[in-house]
């Protein structure tokens, strides 16, 4: 049997980037001839000193440790046919386990779904005092060392192929199966708009509230709103206080929303961006609503699967014709199940991984 070590930051279940990447193939990988080894640096229990403001004494025992951890990794790396490093080896600037890795028997592939050779413009994350550690500009040299990249969109492979021809395009993908909506909408009447995020990206979501503020004063009562994601954030004008992402009731939470939004700025970060939160509304057949920046253009065909909004008046008349009229919501919602099965699901993309697990392994 072959063997695969993947190599990430976060345990499981624990990073959507990771989830929707690459843990949801473990079970079809092993099933055709691949034992899957799984390598994270940070545990549960340091989960919380890690992503908590100060505590530097005990992050400075998480780097340490995660130095061991990446060690044992390199010296066990030639028993694997292939490693798979999702965005970086490490969480430094550094690029040494890469480097190791790559003089390693075992064949080196790099997959990212974000523009992670950029600094986002704004970071909320209690560890931006350490920034100084990172060193976006890393991901060029990962690219350069590794046998294949796995981008998430062309966007991101157009990037990498400024310094590795061996590039291949796979989409974050959602599993369709595991994405039932169940019966948690009332038939009340009320419609609910919802976003699904992060306390890192609720930015995203406030370039949304001058149109979610023409919509209340219009709709009044019969709208209401939800935040996924950011448990502090709060609207008072518009009803709103947010729930924290947990991964037992992400689908349930997904499941209440009527329609979804996916508000994003048009920069080079988020081009990068593969639609993540869209495409988990579309696989609940929520109708969705999507800026038209990066990805998004090629999910969506406006006004056949989804719509596309930039300015507040436009996201305020394609809110109100799904709020107006329940069948285009159930039209629109089951074009978006079914654009996820096609071409954005698990099923969709499990033979391709294969495919070049295989190809990679063979040359």
């Amino acid at each position: 049997m072959k063997k695969i070590l993947f190599i990430a930051a976060h345990r499981l279940d624990r990073s959507p980037g990771q989830r929707f990447r690459f843990e949801q193939y473990f079970s079809y990988l092993n099933q055709n001839g691949y034992e899957c080894s799984f390598s994270f640096l940070i545990s549960e229990k340091d989960d919380k000193y890690f992503y908590s403001k100060g505590n530097y004494l005990k992050k400075a025992l998480i780097l340490i440790k995660s130095i061991f951890i990446r060690l044992k990794d390199v010296l066990t790396s030639g028993r694997y046919d292939i490693i798979f490093i999702q965005r970086e080896a490490f969480i430094t600037g550094s690029t040494l386990f890469e480097r190791l890795f790559s003089w390693s028997s075992a064949k080196l592939i790099f997959d990212f779904d974000d523009s992670v050779w950029l600094l986002q413009k704004t970071d909320r994350s209690a560890n931006k005092n350490l920034l100084w550690l990172k060193n976006p500009s890393k991901t060029s040299k990962i690219i350069k060392m590794s046998d294949m990249i796995f981008a998430g969109n062309q966007y991101l492979a157009d990037y990498a192929a400024s310094f590795n021809k061996n590039i291949v395009i796979i989409p974050t993908t959602i599993d369709i199966h595991e994405y039932q909506s169940g019966s948690e909408k009332k038939n009340s009447g009320i419609i609910c708009i919802g976003w699904s995020g992060s306390f890192s990206t609720i930015d995203h979501f406030t370039l949304a509230l001058p149109a979610l503020k023409s919509i209340k004063n219009k709709y009044q009562d019969r709208v209401t709103f939800k935040v996924i994601g950011d448990g502090n954030y709060t609207n008072e004008e518009l009803g709103i206080k947010g729930i924290a992402w947990n991964k037992q009731d992400e689908i349930k939470e997904l499941s209440f929303i009527d329609i979804g939004i996916m508000p994003l700025p048009d920069d080079e970060w988020s081009k990068g961006k593969c639609g993540l939160k869209g495409l988990q509304y579309m696989a609940l057949g929520i109708p969705t609503i999507m800026s038209p920046v990066g990805v998004n253009k090629l999910i969506i065909q406006d006004g056949e699967n989804g719509f596309l909004a930039s300015e507040k008046e436009e996201w305020v008349n394609k809110i109100s014709k799904l709020i107006e009229d329940t069948e285009l919501r159930m039209k629109i919602g089951e074009a978006g199940r079914k654009t996820v099965l096609e071409n954005y699901s698990v099923d969709s993309q499990k033979s391709r991984y294969l495919k070049y697990f295989n190809q990679l392994i063979e040359s």
